[in-house]
């Protein structure tokens, strides 16, 4: 049998994957570029010169005749890419020395069981403030091992406000209180960080090296790494020290803290490639100037966004109220479903993809990470602005 040969060209704008079968690729014509404006909510965006480091170093990193993904996760060649993305993260969040970081598996969602598993019995009270889909989740998921109290939630005005702290009804004596501290799907996100008598957790999936964070403020903080510092693959723990050691004898060997901070992450093949390209997304990171310079560039974009839908007098509508809206995930919509998907097909057509809300509550979303370049969204207000002109 002849080997069918993938052909790309890109120029052209055509994906050849088969005999008679192409796929058009929108092309991102406001950069004169075959790169597209990825809004996507994840795996997001990342930084172009990221990219390209990673695509030098494909064949051989650093000389060593190896692609990452071929190297041992024991050798020197990964302890040295390991060593210095955690060394790179710690200067980026100034992580307190009672503090470990986990490279671990499973995405966020598998946290929403290691958290009980690792912290509690099943006759203790933990504390949800649940407001959006992924907080929502977290609760369900450790309801199935401890006694989960709904402390607060926001349901009733479909997630778009979050509830003052001196709404919720926490427990005393509860072994920690979880938040989301950025809901992707419903773009609502906390301003400050929580101040609680106890442990406070929180899921930054979404927001997580976006700004600058006061870590000791948390026992824990965890963040799928595929939205702000990389790809899909690697979800990263930041743990103090006192909260390590205490799994219930059940407690799946992958999910147990102790035995991830003993083998330094390294207990099995971690997830290598994730790790790397989050190391050099690290390095980026403080190449800008760290993360109050990363907060400035992010709180411009988001603002870019807002203004545009203020502007349009209703014919865009923001439905998150103003002192929560969150700078990464923007959620818009328009006055019927025909619009808004005629509006989508008009970003497609000028390669600015992945803006359509997700499935669950409809609309569009503009998820505009690190790595959405100031000029995608200068690009999306334009068209938003073209298209109400023209309707």
């Amino acid at each position: 049998m002849q080997t069918r040969v993938l052909r790309c060209n890109t120029r052209r704008g055509t994906v050849q994957t088969r005999p008679g079968a192409a796929m058009r690729v929108p092309r991102a014509v406001a950069t004169g570029t075959d790169r597209v404006y990825n809004f996507s909510a994840g795996p997001a965006a990342i930084f172009e010169d990221v990219l390209e480091t990673a695509q030098k170093e494909m064949l051989s990193w650093h000389g060593s005749g190896m692609s990452v993904m071929e190297m041992s996760h024991r050798g020197k060649e990964f302890m040295t890419i390991i060593q210095e993305a955690e060394s790179d993260l710690k200067e980026l969040l100034q992580i307190p020395s009672n503090y470990k970081v986990l490279f671990m598996q499973g995405g966020a969602s598998t946290q929403f069981s290691a958290l009980p598993l690792n912290l509690t019995t099943a006759d203790d009270v933990t504390d949800y403030v649940v407001t959006g889909s992924w907080g929502s989740k977290a609760y369900k998921e450790a309801q199935k091992y401890c006694k989960a109290n709904l402390a607060a939630t926001t349901k009733e005005s479909n997630f778009t406000v979050i509830p003052e702290q001196s709404e919720w009804k926490l427990t005393p004596g509860a072994k920690y209180v979880h938040i989301c501290a950025n809901e992707t799907i419903q773009g609502v996100e906390f301003k400050h960080d929580p101040t609680v008598d106890g442990c406070l957790i929180a899921d930054m999936s979404s927001n997580f090296c976006s700004k600058p964070v006061d870590v000791s403020k948390y026992g824990i903080i965890y963040a799928g790494a595929q939205k702000n510092v990389g790809p899909a693959g690697v979800t990263i723990v930041i743990i103090r020290e006192d909260l390590i050691g205490h799994a219930r004898p059940d407690t799946p060997v992958m999910l147990d803290y102790q035995i991830m901070a003993e083998n330094d992450s390294l207990y099995n093949t971690p997830p290598c490639w994730s790790i790397y390209m989050c190391g050099l997304v690290f390095k980026k990171l403080l190449a800008m100037g760290g993360l109050s310079e990363v907060e400035k560039h992010n709180k411009a974009k988001a603002g870019i966004l807002y203004d545009a839908i203020q502007a349009s007098n209703g014919y865009f509508k923001s439905p998150v109220a103003e002192n929560v809206r969150s700078a990464m995930n923007v959620p818009f919509t328009m006055d019927t479903p025909e619009l808004e998907k005629e509006f989508l097909g008009l970003c497609q057509k000028n390669g600015l993809i992945q803006l359509k809300g997700h499935r669950s509550v409809g609309g569009m979303r503009a998820s505009v990470y690190n790595a959405m370049p100031m000029s995608g969204v200068e690009r999306l207000a334009q068209l938003m602005k073209e298209f109400q002109a023209s309707h």
